[in-house]
């Protein structure tokens, strides 16, 4: 119903009910939908959530559009938001009953500007935690935002479309999946390199085996060489004493420490950390997820990078796929 020339006016409570009983409808059809739920006002609180916005908005041809969006994404209504390889795909709640269908298409990131990017990071970023959690240094932070030479991509490096009758070049369901990417990175800055189709790994990777070969040492059992456990710190900066093997529990004990739940990081019946998080990838078929693991262990993120690399150290797991870890699968004689 109108009155007049305009629609009826929907209050902010509205239309978050609204969006909420729509989430439930399709979370009845598909439950790994992943709606875009804001902590607040803030469209992005990390560094990573807040540079990708910044970037859009520093280009005159999104400056004056992408505001559209801010609101929708504000009330609920980017329904779902999934990123993989160089495209965004989401569902739009606007004034109509179905959710609008938005689709991102990003170039993958020019070679040239990822091998000068990886030249930069080489002498000046050493800890995978660091990168994700923004702790870079503010010369590289300049060098990650350089228009048209950074990580971030130009306008003409993205395409999009979507279901909605709006033929402007940006309409608010677009505008409102854009800034859904920001939230989206804010949780995962992994997704970043997914989306962007460049190997995270390679930023960090020479400047992290150059600090590795001042503390690497020699194993009693021939020349092969790994990283001490208390020296793991040093790549990763964070404390490592949950890594070492823990006392065993008395039989009492070990009745109360049953019934904790695995998101505390319960380790009955596992001497070590590494070795708990090494059964959870061994059970899973197609691999798990850093955030799947968090979830499993209860382990903070920078203790399960640090926990990751040592198992692909060993040759115990790899990463078929960005962010996920999978069972090395030993070769039958």
């Amino acid at each position: 119903m109108s009155y007049g020339y305009y629609p009826k006016y929907v209050t902010v409570a509205e239309k978050i009910a609204k969006a909420k009983k729509k989430i439930k409808q399709l979370r009845k059809k598909n439950p790994a939908i992943r709606p875009i739920i804001l902590e607040g006002n803030a469209l992005a609180k990390t560094w990573w959530g807040k540079a990708w916005n910044a970037n859009l908005e520093s280009y005159a041809d999104y400056s004056n559009r992408i505001g559209r969006g801010r609101s929708y994404v504000r009330h609920l209504a980017v329904l779902d938001l999934q990123i993989v390889p160089g495209k965004v795909t989401s569902l739009v709640q606007g004034s109509m009953g179905a959710p609008y269908e938005v689709v991102i298409s990003i170039t993958k990131m020019k070679k040239k500007n990822w091998q000068n990017i990886k030249k930069e990071c080489q002498s000046r970023l050493s800890s995978l935690p660091d990168l994700l959690t923004g702790k870079i240094p503010k010369t590289l932070q300049e060098t990650f935002m350089v228009q048209g030479k950074g990580l971030f991509p130009t306008p003409s490096e993205i395409e999009f479309d979507c279901s909605c009758p709006d033929w402007a070049s940006m309409c608010k369901h677009v505008a409102a999946t854009l800034y859904g990417v920001g939230a989206r990175l804010d949780e995962d800055p992994a997704l970043f390199f997914t989306l962007r189709q460049a190997v995270i790994d390679d930023l960090v990777s020479q400047a992290v085996q150059s600090k590795a070969s001042s503390i690497i040492k020699k194993t009693t059992t021939g020349s092969s060489r790994i990283i001490a456990d208390d020296k793991l710190s040093d790549l990763f900066g964070l404390d490592m004493d949950d890594l070492v093997p823990v006392k065993p529990v008395k039989k009492k004990a070990a009745k109360v420490r049953k019934q904790k739940s695995v998101q505390q990081g319960d380790l009955q019946g596992y001497p070590t950390a590494i070795a708990l998080v090494a059964h959870y990838i061994d059970k899973s078929k197609d691999g798990l997820s850093t955030k799947d693991l968090q979830k499993s262990t209860g382990f903070p993120a920078k203790k399960l990078y640090a926990i990751l690399f040592r198992l692909k150290q060993q040759g115990k797991v790899k990463s078929p796929a960005y962010g996920v870890y999978k069972k090395i699968l030993s070769k039958q004689p």
